[in-house]
């Protein structure tokens, strides 16, 4: 009896073991969850540490770059803004100007002249007169407009310094109404101005002037910009200037041969005139271009004058379509050349002007001469265009083919181009 009391005693401690071990198994497959999310072994720890901090690390550096990125998008055309402002609220431009303004104003001249009129029992009266003027190279030479010293007895030339000098002209166009004066200067006393160029000038760019409006304000400065380019604007010989340079830059009564400025401070003009029917800047102002000035210059210095290239056409008559018809012309566009002057290229050549004279309607026309067509590759439509043209395109001795028309044949004629005579 005793042994079966025994045997059920192992047993029964033999289950409580295995239970035991079971209840102990299930605890750890039940807390091995719990390890690895909650308090992970040391080397899962590690890993998983360094992935979350990498991981955070990539977000805050993503969110940082977003941060400045957007910070830089937000401030950088402030913070653009205000570099381009100095501690005295001056802008890029207004420095730029300030800046032409230092170099160029001290070679801008004040022109006092004095000129003997007629009275009314023909008794001589002086008379002033006052313009601007500008320094051109280091030999004394000044340039200014051919109105401001014409006729003039005696010329004087302020500098900025108050120095005056009195000053001699050199040499004249007063179909450009241009003129060089020259003057004997004290060392360091000339700033001579640049030369730009006119060529590739665009309507919207900044001009500036400077000059003595009134004879008064001596070098004052007005700024504008170029508001039409290519103008025609009829000079002191009563023949048109072309090229002429338009802008709104105030030029008053005595800016008259001052420069005009591009940017930079280089002269792209000579001003000249103005449209107003006050007599005072209505911002409609104009310029003889540079090119003009560097074409006529050589001569000047050198002659005392330019010589205009000249073909001898004294008179002509535009050609149109209604004339064509009713003369019964070969083209519809050229001169019908009315006068040619003797002693002439086109009179060398024996073109001839008209042959006789007709009325048509109540017009008396004079008709029978050539016609010209075309210089070189170039259609001739007016006598001005005519002029324009050889003077902006050519000079005296240049060879050109110009082409005519004689009833219903054409002729190519090979001319040298002679100088203007002075009438």
């Amino acid at each position: 009896m005793s042994r079966p009391v025994t045997s059920r005693r192992v047993s029964s401690r033999v289950l409580v073991g295995i239970l035991l071990a079971l209840l102990l198994l299930g605890g750890c497959s039940r807390n091995q969850p719990e390890s690895q999310s909650g308090t992970p072994n040391t080397a899962a720890n590690g890993t998983d540490a360094t992935a979350s901090t990498t991981t955070n690390e990539a977000t805050s550096a993503a969110d940082q770059a977003t941060t400045d990125q957007a910070t830089t998008a937000t401030t950088t055309p402030l913070d653009n803004d205000v570099a381009l402002i100095d501690a005295l609220g001056r802008d890029v431009a207004e420095r730029r100007v300030m800046d032409v303004y230092e170099r160029a104003a001290p070679a801008v001249v004040n022109v006092t002249t004095q000129v003997l009129r007629r009275g009314f029992f023909f008794d001589a009266i002086p008379q002033e007169g006052a313009g601007s003027g500008f320094v051109i190279d280091e030999d004394g030479h000044i340039l200014t407009n051919y109105h401001v010293v014409d006729g003039a007895q005696q010329i004087e030339v302020s500098f900025s310094d108050e120095t005056v000098l009195e000053a001699s002209i050199v040499g004249t166009d007063p179909r450009n109404d241009i003129a060089v004066l020259q003057v004997d200067a004290p060392d360091g006393l000339l700033t001579p101005l640049e030369f730009g160029t006119s060529e590739n000038l665009e309507v919207g760019q900044r001009a500036i002037a400077i000059g003595n409006p009134f004879g008064q304000f001596g070098r004052t400065l007005t700024t504008g910009v170029i508001s039409a380019l290519d103008r025609n604007l009829r000079g002191p010989e009563d023949r048109e200037i072309g090229g002429i340079i338009q802008t709104d830059a105030a030029i008053n009564r005595g800016n008259s041969g001052g420069p005009l400025l591009d940017s930079s401070g280089r002269v792209i003009g000579i001003n000249t005139a103005i449209f107003s029917p006050s007599g005072v800047s209505s911002g409609i102002g104009f310029a003889v271009p540079v090119d003009t000035i560097t074409r006529v210059l050589p001569d000047l210095l050198t002659v005392g004058r330019y010589r205009h290239p000249w073909l001898g056409v004294r008179y002509a008559y535009s050609l149109s379509e209604r004339l064509q018809d009713v003369l019964d012309l070969p083209v519809s566009e050229g001169v019908l050349l009315v006068q040619v002057w003797s002693n002439s290229p086109l009179a060398a050549a024996n073109v001839r002007g008209a042959q006789q004279e007709t009325i048509i309607g109540n017009r008396r026309l004079l008709v029978g001469g050539d016609i010209l067509t075309n210089i070189d590759d170039t259609a001739i439509t007016s006598l001005n265009q005519l002029a324009n043209l050889l003077e902006t395109n050519y000079r005296v001795e240049d060879e050109i083919t110009a082409t005519v028309w004689r009833g219903g044949e054409r002729f190519r004629l090979r001319l040298t181009l002679a100088e203007a005579p002075v009438r």
